[in-house]
């Protein structure tokens, strides 16, 4: 997306700082641009463009251009989607925004969608203070808003959230529900004493490398045998969620191993900090607004003409 420059009676306007390279506009602007998202501050932004141009650019005329990401991102919200979405990957980063009462911490929800065709987008996000039914709601209400109504929605991947699979029950009931098994594995490692810790890792990971529903149900059987005397809440807890832990089992076999994690998505969230680590913390929240919109409309580019290999037969 190239930054607009405002015309006024016929010529460019420009903001101060910019009228002396007045023929390159297009290109300057769309490198502040680039410059500010990639974690450079407003005023290293200006040094930058010193350096290249040999003018002197303001820390005020960097915001303001980096201003006119909010028109993409308010569009982004907005922009219809086709109801053609089968997996659907929910998931949650964590980002911290400078506020009046010192640095706080804001929750970034994000819909990754897979369609009929296996190519990926990320549909949407949302600025939340956790990760509340309500907050979920609120973003999958938006997806249904927006055209996803679910017609075709076969599976919905998250980490387990409580709230988050609660709002799916409310926006998404007929979907199924799959519980990410390395948030699951992490929750059941941290209540292990050191001692049992690697066999009960082998045979957790046993339930999930199952041949069949069946099968994995057959080793948590012996999971509970084993374990529930030792670590009665733990395995209570399996037993519980055992059944949105097996839902990848009613999908065809390839797809197994992309369809029981939340890994596609985390793999986004990699990028996401990577991008935003040098910022140390937004200064506000439309800051926070702006780059995610950056990253996912890069990540939406990229795979605009790129199925998802894994999700292919041949994988």
């Amino acid at each position: 997306m190239r930054l607009r420059i405002a015309r006024t009676r016929g010529k460019n306007f420009l903001p101060r700082g910019l009228e002396k390279f007045q023929r390159r506009a297009e290109e300057v602007a769309l490198l502040i641009r680039e410059a500010f998202l990639r974690g450079l501050s407003t005023r290293q932004v200006g040094r930058v463009i010193a350096i290249l141009t040999g003018e002197v650019v303001s820390a005020q005329t960097v915001s303001k251009l980096s201003q006119e990401l909010d028109e993409a991102v308010r569009q982004f919200h907005q922009a219809r989607l086709k109801d053609e979405w089968v997996y659907l990957f929910l998931d949650g980063v964590s980002l911290r925004v400078r506020r009046p009462g010192g640095r706080k911490r804001v929750q970034m929800l994000v819909a990754y969608g897979v369609r009929v065709d296996r190519s990926r987008q990320l549909l949407g996000f949302l600025r939340s203070h956790g990760e509340s039914q309500a907050a979920w709601e609120g973003l999958l209400e938006d997806l249904y808003r927006r055209g996803l109504e679910g017609k075709k929605l076969a599976l919905i991947v998250t980490d387990g959230c409580p709230g988050l699979a609660a709002a799916i029950q409310t926006v998404y009931p007929r979907a199924l529900h799959q519980r990410c098994w390395v948030h699951k594995m992490r929750n059941i490692l941290e209540s292990v004493r050191k001692r049992d810790y690697d066999q009960v890792k082998a045979d957790a990971q046993a339930i999930y490398r199952a041949d069949s529903r069946s099968q994995a149900r057959d080793a948590f059987y012996r999971f509970r045998k084993r374990w529930r005397s030792a670590y009665p809440s733990l395995v209570r807890q399996l037993e519980k969620d055992l059944p949105e832990l097996l839902s990848f089992f009613s999908f065809p076999r390839h797809l197994w191993r992309q369809l029981r994690t939340t890994n596609v998505i985390e793999r986004c969230f990699v990028e996401v900090r990577r991008r935003t680590r040098p910022m140390v913390c937004f200064v506000n929240v439309r800051s926070v607004d702006r780059i995610i919109y950056s990253i996912f409309h890069r990540f939406n580019l990229e795979w605009k003409n790129r199925t998802l290999q894994v999700f292919t037969q041949a994988a």
